[in-house]
């Protein structure tokens, strides 16, 4: 497969803006091939990993330690306490406040919640939060409301939005995430569009949302990026990865 164009590199300039890798990934409790999830997400140079199906049971926190080392990142908040959603991020960012929300729960169905935080990356202040929607068609879009609730509760300019939303771009779940934020693949297309299955992917039900003013600067499948092999997106999880490149601008004010 042919490399793609080059996807813009971390930084911050003079004026406090930050351009900011966000890689958005299944990892499937890592129950597959967990040196390939490392060398895809380390091939990825992510400054936050937005993750959905983080381990979340037996001694969870230590499996989302020994990840986050092993990809040369730091667990910020999520996992067990939001399970499944989690958020890791590089030194680089500065962890203002994280909170886990558990959404409500319909007799029968997987519990379901967002990993939130507010970080500082320069003078750039961005919320964030990862999610895994439910596979009900009727719990999901109730999810995909409380998903733009819970981003306008965090009071930042900026913000973003990645995860697993069981639902493609003609559904009713997605259409009304996509009506209030900003789809990073449509804004800005980028190495590969689909997200599932690996083997023989068709469809699109990863994503990542931004808020106005954040500029994509490029989204999706990391296919020959390099570094990435084919292999490895195959192997590591049952959903293929979406990084995104967004340009961030500061705070006109930061809090303490």
């Amino acid at each position: 497969m042919a490399e793609p164009p080059g996807l813009p590199a971390s930084g911050t300039a003079a004026d406090g803006s930050a351009v900011i890798r966000v890689l958005s990934y299944n990892i499937r409790s890592m129950r597959d091939d967990r040196a390939a999830l490392v060398r895809v997400i380390r091939a990825c140079a992510p400054d936050l990993v937005l993750v959905q199906e983080a381990p979340r049971f037996f001694r969870w926190r230590k499996a989302a330690e020994r990840l986050a080392r092993a990809s040369g990142l730091v667990y910020v908040t999520g996992g067990g306490t939001a399970a499944g959603p989690m958020i890791l991020s590089t030194l680089r960012a500065h962890v203002e406040r994280t909170e886990d929300v558990l959404l409500p729960r319909t007799p029968g169905l997987h519990q379901r919640g967002f990993a939130t935080a507010v970080l500082r990356f320069g003078g750039a202040r961005l919320g964030v939060l990862s999610c895994h929607l439910s596979l009900s068609a009727a719990e999901r879009y109730g999810q995909a409301g409380l998903l733009l609730a819970r981003l306008a509760q965090l009071d930042v300019p900026y913000a973003v939005a990645a995860g697993d939303l069981n639902d493609r771009p003609d559904g009713r779940s997605y259409r009304r995430l996509a009506d209030g934020l900003t789809d990073a693949w449509a804004a800005k297309p980028w190495g590969g569009e689909f997200t599932s299955t690996p083997a023989a992917p068709r469809q699109r039900i990863d994503a990542v949302f931004t808020t106005d003013g954040v500029e994509v600067l490029g989204c999706g499948v990391p296919h020959g990026l390099p570094g990435v092999r084919e292999v490895d997106l195959r192997a590591a999880t049952d959903h293929l990865p979406v990084l995104a490149a967004l340009r961030v601008p500061a705070a006109l004010a930061h809090r303490p």
